[in-house]
């Protein structure tokens, strides 16, 4: 079975020596994929001049999945190769407004998935992380 990581161009970068992708025979890793965007900035995350910040799951968690879909796109793949999907929330008392946006993508007849909150991510500004595994066979 051959192995390949891919970083991909126009997507915020690892924060870490580790790859957006890694294709595994038929099977695609996506690691933990956040709303950052390329330039560093957060979607679903402002700060006014006093440092009050709004943080809104709703926007980070389309940011999230979208990023992943480009990701896939990348390999061939889309949302609809996606088989699991672990979700991280720093507070579920988001999980409404998650669950919500999550629907948008995908019904009962798509990926299993599994949420946890988590103590922190690596940016205080971060309220999710998503990580997937996909089937696209090549």
């Amino acid at each position: 079975m051959s192995t390949q990581a891919t970083t991909v161009s126009g997507k915020a970068t690892p924060r870490g020596r580790f790859p957006h992708l890694k294709r595994a025979g038929d099977f695609l890793f996506i690691s933990g994929t956040s709303s950052r965007r390329p330039d560093n900035s957060i979607a679903g995350a402002e700060a006014d001049a006093m440092g009050a910040t709004r943080l809104d799951i709703a926007l980070q968690t389309r940011a999230v999945i979208e990023n992943i879909r480009d990701i896939l796109a990348t390999a061939g793949a889309g949302l609809a190769d996606v088989v699991e999907i672990s979700a991280y929330l720093v507070d579920m008392n988001d999980f409404a407004a998650y669950n919500q946006v999550y629907a948008e993508y995908f019904d009962e007849t798509g990926p299993t998935r599994t949420t946890v909150a988590v103590h922190q991510l690596p940016h205080p500004h971060l309220r999710i992380e998503i990580k997937a595994i996909a089937y696209k066979p090549l």
